[in-house]
């Protein structure tokens, strides 16, 4: 799957295959320790921010939890 951001795709793939890696090499194997992945992270993680505001999508509101409160959309009808 691509990325938000077509310059970010790259990004995405090159954290996705780090962590993949980690995931099997090490996590599997009981090592919890997860750095090995987070400098790929930051960088992507922030190119996807800045992909967000190129499209005026607002970050705070997409990582608002609103599951099981009062503001969470229910389809019309479901109980």
């Amino acid at each position: 799957m691509n990325s938000i951001g077509r310059a970010c795709t790259d990004l995405k793939k090159e954290y996705d295959d780090c962590f993949n890696a980690w995931f099997s090499e090490q996590f599997l194997k009981g090592s919890t320790n997860d750095s090995m992945c987070a400098p790929i992270f930051k960088v992507y993680q922030q190119c996807v921010k800045d992909a967000m505001k190129e499209h005026k999508l607002d970050f705070d509101e997409v990582k608002r939890d609103l599951l099981g409160s009062g503001k969470e959309k229910r389809v019309p009808g479901d109980s």
